[in-house]
């Protein structure tokens, strides 16, 4: 009785422990029919195993190759959906809305928000933080004909992320020049 009882009670537990541990993969939606809407999209979905694939292709006696493979080392995905359209709400803004509103569960917290009346453009950038290590990060880029979200999970080194600029459809962003802009100009920090 005792060994079931005990049974019973650890079965109970997991549902819990895993709601209290902070989930730094976002539920992105497929954006069906979007692709065929848009000039042009990029949809890439790299779990651990393409990950660890994707870095066989890399050449470690070039520096470059060798720090991306440095960091995706500790990665356990990469997610990126992008759209671009040619005419203005092309794409249904609750649905950008409704992945944001997972940025506010525990653990996340807003690095960047940038935010252009000009050009109706917004972008914010959020890292998960789990026992003083970064686990997740996440951009999301809206514009009226333009949309994009970045979800990276898993052990993430910020001073060695931006190795991963321009690499797995990870855009290239520009932090320092978006810490330094002047609020009036456009703010946007996402190199198109």
């Amino acid at each position: 009785m005792r060994k079931f009882a005990l049974t019973m009670f650890i079965a109970l537990q997991v549902p819990v422990l895993a709601w209290a541990s902070p989930n730094p993969k976002l539920l992105i939606p497929e954006f069906a029919g979007l692709a065929q809407k848009a000039t042009d999209s990029v949809t890439i979905t790299l779990d651990p195993a393409l990950l660890s694939m994707a870095s066989r292709f890399l050449d470690a006696s070039d520096p470059q190759d060798a720090a991306t493979q440095e960091v995706i080392k500790g990665l356990r995905g990469i997610y990126v959906r992008s759209y671009t359209f040619d005419k203005d709400a092309a794409y249904s803004q609750a649905d950008i809305d409704a992945v944001r509103a997972q940025l506010s569960a525990p653990g996340w917290n807003r690095l960047v928000q940038t935010h252009s009346r000009k050009t109706r453009a917004d972008v914010d950038i959020y890292i998960m933080v789990d026992n003083n290590q970064a686990v997740g990060l996440a951009l999301i880029a809206s514009e009226p004909r333009q949309f994009t979200i970045v979800n990276i999970v898993g052990a993430i080194d910020l001073d060695k992320l931006h190795k991963l600029e321009g690499q797995f459809g990870v855009p290239k962003l520009d932090l320092d020049a978006a810490k330094s802009a002047p609020k009036q100009q456009d703010n946007s920090i996402l190199k198109k």
